[in-house]
């Protein structure tokens, strides 16, 4: 009897100890870490888009940011060391197309079906992160018709993404200011899928882009991802001779007929040039209807 009672009062220390383990364990224990938040991915890297400093590429599930203007330099797997990790991305958000852009590739093939192949989806995919605001801001309608205003005001200014460089170059768009025209009295010309012009244009997105524009006013039409940047910068910063920036307008319900307002002015508006006007018009009802998404309100100027 005194054998078998110590013998169940050893195996119950036993348990005791073990119970008081497990416990212990789980007291000690560090809570679970809160789950991160998914960062969307960026527009996937591409060796054909050239890159300037602080654009952002996804690449095998990170996306990187580049330090300075680069090209064919793959993130992380190079010697130039260009590209900063800025951790894990899923893929995703800004109604599900590639870097997140409201505007397929296939549909932007289809709007511009003849354009030259300057004109790049993957450099106009690489321009966006200059701009985030572009195309996704408010509900996805308003991003969609961001998008559609933005590409009917690029196809009647290059003839469907034709046009790189103005037809007449002889245009004296040099305007009296401290820093001049070093690139020469005659080289700021319209460029580009906005077809900006002028020195003070030429030096206010170089500033704000952080490349040399004033100088090499040229880059504007020898870079796609450069070309779209200047155009995007004109788009997202610039009211030009009306009132409110393009971007304004379409984010805020005033209509695409202030885009043109924004672009030519009374040129085009307020009887300048009907026709003018109008084909930007049927150029914008057109894309609306490739990305099935109505045009709005206010579509003339």
């Amino acid at each position: 009897m005194s054998l078998t009672h110590a013998s169940r009062h050893t195996r119950l220390l036993a348990l005791l100890t073990v119970l008081v383990a497990v416990l212990g364990l789980a007291l000690i224990a560090l809570p679970a870490a809160p789950a991160r938040a998914d960062t969307t991915c960026a527009a996937p890297w591409s060796s054909t888009v050239a890159y300037t400093g602080n654009q952002v590429a996804s690449y095998n599930g990170d996306n990187w940011s580049a330090k300075w203007w680069t090209q064919g330099d793959i993130p992380g797997n190079n010697s130039q060391d260009v590209w900063v990790d800025q951790g894990a991305c899923t893929a995703g958000g800004g109604g599900g197309t590639t870097g997140g852009f409201v505007v397929s590739e296939a549909q932007f093939d289809q709007i511009f079906p003849n354009r030259n192949s300057f004109y790049t989806y993957d450099g106009l995919v690489a321009a966006l992160s200059a701009y985030p605001g572009f195309a996704t801001t408010g509900s996805t309608a308003t991003q969609q018709q961001e998008a559609a205003a933005f590409l009917a005001n690029v196809d009647h200014e290059t003839g469907g993404l034709v046009y790189i460089r103005e037809i007449d170059q002889s245009g004296d768009y040099c305007a009296s200011e401290s820093y001049g025209c070093p690139a020469g009295t005659y080289s700021y010309y319209g460029r580009g899928p906005l077809q900006i012009s002028w020195n003070f244009n030429y030096y206010a997105a170089g500033n704000a882009l952080g490349i040399d524009l004033l100088d090499n006013p040229d880059l504007a039409a020898t870079d796609s991802a450069t070309s779209w940047e200047t155009a995007l910068w004109y788009w997202m910063t610039q009211n030009g001779p009306g009132t409110m920036t393009a971007h304004d307008a379409m984010v805020n319900g005033a209509g695409f007929g202030q885009t043109i307002w924004a672009i030519n002015g009374s040129v085009e508006c307020n009887g300048g040039n009907t026709g003018e006007m109008q084909d930007r018009v049927n150029d914008y009802e057109s894309i609306t209807g490739v990305l099935g998404v109505d045009p709005g309100g206010n579509l003339t100027c």
